[in-house]
This record gives structure tokens, C-alpha cells and sequence, in this order.
């Protein structure tokens, strides 16, 4: 099965007439509580060159950014492309917030245009 599929998630129960849906558990239940990796659910990917961030829900992708940038480094990459999407830009500052604070980050910028565009963004790694 691709991996793609394994990241979709079961649709929601629809309650029954007369029943109150359930809310969402909130995993930042107190001020400042922040979700750790031991609150996500584990997906294991192939770690390759390019990382497609559509499948992960937003409150994610700083912790799958994160960890694919320490994991690329580990396997030798030296250039990743992470597809962000275009919209209205909110994914892309999240990427790149974290691309800034990465110690091994050398530079990043946009994709080239057959690449994605300003939806992706190249990023080059320091040798360990």
C-alpha cells in the first residue's frame, strides 16, 4: 500500500438522532501546553529527496518538518525540495520558520518554476 493512503484518515462517526457529537480531544489542553512527538500518531516514510507536506494535518508540520530535515541530514542528502502548496502561504512560513532556526539549514529559497513554484522550497544542507 503507498503511503499515501496509510496517512488518510477514518472518516468521523456521524452521531445518531438525539446523541451530541463528541468533541476533539485537545492536545494543548493548558496554556502553553505544547504537543510533543509522543502525542502524534506514527506514520513511517520513505525519507527521500522531496517531502510533500499535503497529508499531514497544519498543527503537524513543524514536528514532520523537523524531523525529515534531521533525517534527510542523516542519510547524506545535501539538497531537499519540501512541497508546501501555494495557498494562502501559511504552510510556506511555517517551513520556513523552521528552515531559519535549523543549525545544518545552509540556505533555501523557491522552487524552480517546473518544481513547484513558490508552493516548494529547495533547501540546501550543511555537511555534518
Amino acid at each position: 500500500m503507498p503511503w499515501w493512503q496509510r496517512l488518510r484518515r477514518q472518516p468521523k462517526a456521524q452521531p445518531q438522532e438525539g446523541q451530541r457529537a463528541m468533541p476533539e480531544p485537545d492536545l494543548a489542553s493548558e496554556p502553553g501546553d505544547v504537543p510533543t512527538a509522543e502525542d502524534a500518531e506514527v506514520v513511517v516514510l520513505e525519507i527521500t529527496d522531496m517531502l510533500d507536506l499535503h497529508a499531514f494535518a497544519p498543527r503537524d508540520i513543524t514536528l514532520v518538518v523537523e524531523t525529515y530535515l534531521q533525517e534527510v541530514r542523516a542519510k547524506g542528502y545535501s539538497t531537499v525540495r519540501i512541497i508546501h502548496g501555494k495557498g494562502t502561504g501559511a504552510q510556506r512560513a511555517r517551513v520556513r520558520a523552521v528552515l531559519q532556526r535549523t543549525p545544518f539549514v545552509a540556505s533555501f529559497t523557491d522552487a524552480p518554476l517546473e518544481a513547484g513554484s513558490w508552493g516548494a522550497t529547495v533547501v540546501w544542507l550543511t555537511r555534518e
